[in-house]
């Protein structure tokens, strides 16, 4: 299974500008549109992305291939009243030392530049596809910031968007390499012209967990690190562990790593591929992409939405908010929720939804009885399908992407 999570079968700032100040509908009836359709050429394929606005309501995401060389591109949507948003290639990759097949769309900078990674191209061959890099786009220009080169500790294969600290430090976590092949945590410090990476935790597959996350990382205001690794953490889950929630903290200029919470798999939450968001009581939530008490073909629980609670001896304490049950239900999400200010829950699953397609699912869960509601059910008229990454909110309306479906069966935007 450490292979499907690069990044699933191949195929921010703060902690609470993601989870409690976010203006997201509260309507569980859901209105969808799709706002763009990819075309495959050199707007780019497979948007495996998320999506993020400019202060101007411009919004940026980014494409795995396509192109005009078939790496993928990244990509402005400028808003159009009545009609499908316009859209502007602002960097292809050529698939060499720029980088190769960019994961998870891209964050805004606080100099306007677009950061985001790549799992291939770079320097460094890895396993002959490149090791990834990550990257500044400003204007149509692209910047590698960092090279990686899966040697001497580093990691490989990263698949989320990195995430700012208040001093300008740029945040992530590979899959893969490190010392001992399950992955890191990296920080990007400015340096001169350029930026230094420091490796600051090297997963080793047991408590500390294995294989960093699809979700981006989340920083708190105190500038504490939070995540998930997909596994780890114990030897269940068919003896690569069922995944861990961890916090790093900054003490005496050196990170400290704890781990938080060991997923015992089904019929609890097993295998955390989103990331984690935090309300303001210091609650944790996240999907998983197994377990739960759902009955899903061939596999352990159909995915799960989880709230981690702190408690005695800063140890946390899971409660499954919703279990996926498959089919009209949905199931194997990957999304990095969204908390609106009720305190309501929003997603995606990748599969599940409609009998005919297995295209995937959004889903509101409304606090504080957690009761699910189904917005949308992918897979019908051309609206997509496969959405793997979670909500933005923007005026009033929530935004995410799928990897597939739409008009030219490239992967669309939409809107709910």
């Amino acid at each position: 299974m450490k292979k499907a999570s690069s990044y699933i079968m191949k195929a921010t700032l703060l902690a609470f500008a993601v989870a409690g100040l976010c203006a997201a509908s509260s309507s569980a009836a859901g209105n969808y549109a799709v706002v763009y359709d990819f075309t495959g050429q050199n707007d780019g394929s497979f948007a495996h992305t998320s999506v993020v606005f400019d202060t101007s309501g411009n919004a940026y995401a980014t494409t795995v291939m396509g192109g005009a060389q078939g790496c993928g591109t990244v990509d402005q949507f400028s808003p159009m009243p009545h009609s499908k948003w316009k859209e502007t290639t602002l960097y292809t990759f050529i698939c060499g030392v720029d980088g190769k097949n960019p994961y998870g769309g891209v964050t805004i900078g606080p100099d306007g530049s677009l950061y985001g990674v790549t799992a291939a191209g770079g320097s460094s061959p890895c396993t002959g596809d490149g090791c990834g890099v990550v990257y500044a786009v400003r204007g149509k220009g692209e910047t590698v910031l960092h090279d990686f080169t899966g040697t001497n500790g580093d990691g490989f294969g990263p698949g989320n968007a990195p995430v700012f600290d208040s001093a300008g430090n740029l945040y992530g976590s590979t899959p893969d390499g490190g010392r001992l092949g399950f992955g890191i945590v990296y920080e990007l410090s400015p340096k001169g012209l350029g930026w230094q990476e420091h490796i600051i935790h090297t997963f080793t597959g047991k408590k500390d967990g294995a294989v960093g996350s699809k979700g981006p990382l989340l920083i708190d205001a105190s500038g504490n690190i939070y995540g998930v690794t997909e596994q780890g953490g114990n030897t269940g889950c068919g003896g690569s562990g069922c995944g861990v929630a961890f916090k790093m903290s900054l003490v005496a200029h050196k990170w400290t790593f704890k781990t938080l919470y060991v997923f015992s798999g089904a019929p609890n939450a097993q295998n955390p591929y989103g990331g984690l968001i935090m309300d303001h009581s210091g609650n944790l939530y996240g999907t998983t992409y197994y377990g739960g008490t759902g009955s899903c073909v061939s596999v352990p629980g159909c995915g799960t939405v989880y709230e981690l609670s702190p408690g005695k001896k800063g140890q946390y304490t899971e409660r499954l908010l919703h279990s996926f049950m498959g089919g009209s239900d949905g199931s194997a999400t990957t999304t990095t929720l969204l908390m609106d200010n009720a305190g309501n829950l929003y997603g995606t699953t990748s599969m599940g939804g409609r009998p005919t397609c297995d295209c995937g699912t959004a889903f509101e869960l409304r606090a504080p009885s957690w009761k699910e509601s189904i917005l949308h059910r992918f897979g019908k008229n051309k609206d997509g399908s496969y959405p793997y990454y979670g909500f933005t909110a923007f005026n009033g309306h929530l935004y995410s992407s799928t990897s597939a479906g739409g008009t030219f069966g490239q992967g669309t935007l939409f809107q709910i």
